[in-house]
């Protein structure tokens, strides 16, 4: 059986059992950077801070938009009136 490759992409790592010990101790030591928790030496998820967390859904929340805005771009805009109303 061939081990696959995975990849962390996280400057920082730490196991289940030692993020249980310590969860604290963990995000204070990794400084504001994600954290790669891994499980039997697979990444498992990753933990960060919710400054970070906020960022990233800012980020994915921005992206969605824009891609709304560059699909309608193409449509005629609808003059709407108050007398129609």
């Amino acid at each position: 059986m061939e081990a696959q490759l995975q990849s962390v992409m996280a400057d920082v790592a730490v196991s289940v059992s030692e993020l249980k010990k310590s969860p604290t101790s963990v995000m204070n030591r990794a400084d504001g950077a994600p954290v790669a928790i891994l499980n039997h030496n697979r990444v498992m998820g990753y933990m960060v801070p919710p400054e970070t967390f906020e960022a990233m859904m800012d980020a994915i929340d921005d992206d969605v938009l824009a891609a709304i805005v560059k699909a309608r771009s193409g449509e005629v805009p609808v003059r709407v009136t108050l007398d129609a109303l």
